[in-house]
């Protein structure tokens, strides 16, 4: 009994779905929308965006990522000025070692040796490279973005050009075949 039920409810989903595979829908010209595409929109959100990073992404209405561009700009300026704070207190250090006017008692720097002041200058100085060009690379990245961005806005994405999966029933051997369908409407 209960085999019967799971047939009878298995057979009403296939010829459920028979029913639905072969329903056709006919598009208007009324139902579409035509839109007007802005050819120089992504020259514009790149120019904004280069002249005042963010920019780009408000005239692309795309304001959460404003305070993401500001963030990566503010840690790596940050990381830059602390790191050539360090590099310079470092070399400082070590001209005084070298000239003989440095302090044995500085808190800091007393206990140092001159290989050590060395790397820490050297580390500094690599670190405050990177943040450079973390600067610039976020600059660029921004400038890309809102370029990108303006251009994806204009892509087409409506119904005149769909890929869906489609399920049809073979009428010799009462059989589903699946498959893939591309339309193009002109």
């Amino acid at each position: 009994m209960k085999h019967s039920f799971l047939i009878i409810l298995t057979l009403f989903f296939l010829g459920c779905n028979q029913i639905v595979a072969q329903e056709e829908i006919n598009l208007k010209a009324k139902d579409s929308v035509k839109t007007t595409i802005n050819p120089l929109a992504p020259a514009k959100a790149a120019f904004y965006s280069a002249i005042i990073p963010g920019l780009g992404q408000a005239y692309n209405k795309k304001y959460w990522k404003i305070p993401l561009v500001y963030a990566g700009l503010g840690v790596s300026i940050y990381s830059y000025t602390f790191n050539q704070k360090k590099y310079h207190e470092f070399r400082d250090e070590y001209k005084k070692r070298l000239d003989g006017t440095y302090n044995p008692n500085d808190p800091i720097y007393g206990t140092l040796d001159n290989d050590r002041l060395i790397r820490g200058q050297k580390f500094h100085q690599r670190n405050r490279d990177l943040s450079a060009l973390f600067i610039v690379g976020i600059y660029i990245l921004n400038i890309v973005d809102a370029n990108v961005d303006a251009h994806l806005m204009q892509f087409n994405v409506n119904d005149n050009l769909s890929l869906r999966p489609e399920l049809n029933q073979n009428e010799i051997d009462n059989r589903f075949n699946t498959g893939l369908r591309l339309t193009f409407n002109f």
